[in-house]
């Protein structure tokens, strides 16, 4: 379906609002003379501290800053186990769309609509829906191969139907385009922005590792602990800062490979922190470790460039865009191939090793974090999809 384009939005000064970021666009901070509505559908546990997550934060973000390019967010918070939801879930879910009115704008967190076609697909026919994509169902680590298969086609038969796909990086469009034989004028980008922070103080430069994702198969930890088991002649301390409950299993096989090689008193896994622990955390960090099987893009990775941090990390998905270039060119971060501990064992040596290294990432990741886009270029990018939806829905022949 071709989208049509509509005519800008007449805007009118206002006062800029207490969350804008200090790397936001100029016209952040200004207000529509009216504005539209979207009701943004999302996982019912987004505001959950005991489970944050990148999509949480991106969702919870990006209703703060809609408003200010012309969108007025209602949000619907659905409970549910996403993407498989059990059978009350799914009915809360389907009462939640068909009450809202004829031709709405509709904003769907994929986690929420991609698993449930036979719910979103019909409503297709009388809303105007957009899915926010933050991680293809079937690439998550760890599900059998019959699961990710029915949640790869429950997702294929989504995105299909629905006039608009929004993916939080270049990688993640391609991958959607190519994997489900999307239309590439259908999926756009909205990349998550970044909050610059203070510099971060560190420890002594060099020894406090830090690294920030739920403690899952695919954020595969294991592998730090590998590596970081291979290198215990170094002076390093780690802390992990992660929810802890969204896989105990994996948590309990993570807490026993930490015990077995010895490293209980040098790697901590923190649990979940946000606001000023999180902050703090960063704030002590001299290198950002993550050592994911699949990212779409990485927000944990920009959040530490933010405060100035370099970045260890595994050459997957949307990971190199997050990590990305200072304008001079300069790269603040190390990427290694995935499955291969021994790599990031021999990058840590060099990061202890050389000074030199660490001078130059230290330079470059200073000038990416001068150079970051703020959550207002991702709101932009939102509400410019957004506008250029179809006038009316698709209808039944």
């Amino acid at each position: 379906m071709t989208v049509g384009r509509k005519p800008a939005l007449t805007y009118v000064p206002a006062q800029r609002a207490a969350t804008t970021e200090s790397n936001a666009p100029a016209n952040i901070g200004i207000l529509p003379m009216s504005l539209r509505t979207v009701h943004f559908v999302m996982p019912g546990g987004v505001d959950d501290p005991a489970n944050p997550s990148g999509g949480n934060a991106y969702d919870r973000r990006v209703c703060l800053d809609l408003p200010g390019f012309g969108w007025q967010v209602t949000r619907h918070a659905v409970p549910g186990a996403w993407p498989r939801p059990d059978t009350a879930d799914r009915d809360a879910l389907a009462r939640s769309l068909r009450e809202l009115p004829d031709g709405s704008v509709v904003l769907l967190d994929g986690l929420v609509a991609c698993g449930v076609p036979e719910i979103v697909v019909p409503e297709t026919e009388r809303l105007r829906l957009v899915v926010l994509v933050h991680l293809p169902l079937g690439d998550e680590t760890g599900l059998e191969a019959a699961v990710a298969a029915d949640l790869d086609a429950r997702e294929r038969a989504v995105l299909r139907a629905v006039p608009a796909v929004i993916a939080t990086s270049d990688w993640a469009v391609r991958r959607l385009v190519s994997h489900h034989g999307l239309a590439p004028d259908r999926v756009h980008v909205a990349a998550p922005g970044a909050d610059i922070a203070p510099l971060a103080v560190g420890t002594d430069g060099v020894s406090h590792l830090l690294c920030v994702a739920a403690v899952t198969p695919r954020k595969g930890q294991h592998r730090l602990v590998e590596a970081l088991a291979a290198v215990r002649d170094l002076p390093w301390t780690c802390t992990c800062v992660g929810g802890l409950d969204q896989a105990p299993e994996y948590v309990a096989q993570l807490r026993s490979l930490i015990a077995e090689h010895g490293l209980t008193d040098r790697l901590h896994l923190a649990g979940p922190r946000a606001g000023a622990g999180l902050d703090a955390s960063y704030a002590a960090a001299d290198l950002m470790v993550l050592t994911s099987y699949a990212e779409t893009y990485g927000m944990a990775v920009t959040e530490a460039l933010a405060r100035g941090i370099p970045v260890l990390a595994t050459d997957v998905g949307g990971l190199p865009e997050a990590v990305g270039r200072a304008p001079d060119g300069g790269v603040p971060g190390i990427l290694v191939p995935p499955e291969d501990p021994a790599a990031l064992a021999a990058e840590l040596r060099g990061w202890f090793g050389e000074a030199d290294v660490r001078r130059r990432l230290k330079a470059a990741a200073r000038g990416r974090r001068a150079a970051l886009d703020g959550w207002a270029a991702t709101a932009r990018s939102l509400a410019g999809v957004l506008l250029r939806l179809p006038d009316e829905p698709r209808r039944a022949a």
